[in-house]
């Protein structure tokens, strides 16, 4: 228990979570306004359509209505706006979980559910608790591991019960079905369709998806490098599937990001911004502000890479 423990609590950089925090809610605003926007119009749906989900069984929630739709869609891209800004955390990052998974709901509660927004669902009630975040913090917390963490374990879970699912109901001979040649005739782009006059294609590719699938939580196992293009694997492969049949999993891939040093990268946009000639006008710009009686700070000697937080 304590080797598990020290595993799911293990301290990770804080820089971390801000990072991601940022853009788990600038994906709410795109998400609500140019992805899934199917809930604004159930709104307008006759409530003998409303079929209550569990969530809304427990907790009584009404059928949706046009005031409901939109006091939730706009609610979420003020709220998601005003987290971006790092203040209030929780309580904004709450405000933010609570309308979205409150219009998600809206828009299943008249079809079908689905999986990719799941793991989606953790990151917006696990990142709030860590608390303040700034891409310039350089502490590591419990918090935020255990906040990472949880995030990475469901995006696993993503695909490893994807795969148990397939099996689950489709049996060990779902590997050698027409899956694939059924998604590439319903909704196949030119980039895919030559794929069914060489149909093995399509057979190693149910293969392929089955073994990488089940196969997913090894990632874990993996050294720091490895896990690195494992994640960039699982990209190329989104990215192969949305040019096939345009199906994308983006709530999705924006959780596989807690895989990766996200507070490297932004110490490196940082860095090449302020080499740029529109940073350097920016910091010109800046102290140019001072005013003539106050000091101007001495230029500060270049850190280590390590030193600056990269490692």
């Amino acid at each position: 228990m304590k080797r598990l423990s020290g595993w799911l609590f293990a301290p990770m950089p804080v820089a971390r979570v801000a990072v991601l925090r940022w853009l788990v809610f600038a994906f709410v605003i795109i998400d609500v306004l140019l992805l899934h926007t199917s809930g604004w119009y159930h709104g307008y749906a006759d409530p003998v359509w409303y079929e209550p989900l569990v969530m809304g069984k427990v907790l009584h929630l009404p059928a949706a209505s046009v005031l409901l739709v939109q006091g939730l869609k706009w609610g979420c891209v003020l709220a998601a706006l005003a987290a971006m800004t790092g203040r209030a955390p929780r309580l904004l990052g709450w405000a933010v979980a609570v309308g979205w998974i409150w219009y998600q709901y809206v828009a299943f509660s008249y079809g079908k559910v689905d999986h990719d927004r799941a793991d989606f669902v953790v990151a917006l009630a696990l990142l709030p608790t860590v608390g303040l975040a700034h891409l310039s913090d350089r502490r590591r917390s419990e918090a935020a591991g255990f906040a990472l963490r949880a995030v990475q374990m469901a995006a696993v879970a993503t695909y490893f019960l994807s795969a148990w699912a397939k099996l689950r109901f489709g049996g060990v001979e779902w590997v050698n079905s027409a899956t694939m040649v059924r998604a590439v005739v319903r909704r196949g782009t030119p980039w895919a369709e030559w794929l069914l006059e060489v149909p093995w294609t399509l057979h190693a590719a149910q293969w392929g998806l089955m073994i990488a699938e089940i196969t997913a939580p090894v990632i874990f196992l993996l050294s720091e490098r490895w896990r690195r293009r494992a994640v960039a694997g699982w990209f190329v492969f989104h990215a192969m599937t949305y040019a096939a049949i345009t199906i994308a999993f983006w709530p999705h891939l924006v959780m596989m990001l807690a895989f990766l040093p996200l507070e490297e990268y932004a110490d490196r946009l940082r860095a090449r911004w302020g080499r740029s000639r529109a940073g350097r006008w920016w910091v010109e710009r800046k102290v140019g502000g001072v005013s003539s009686g106050a000091e101007l700070p001495e230029a500060s000697t270049p850190v280590s890479h390590r030193a600056a937080g990269a490692g």
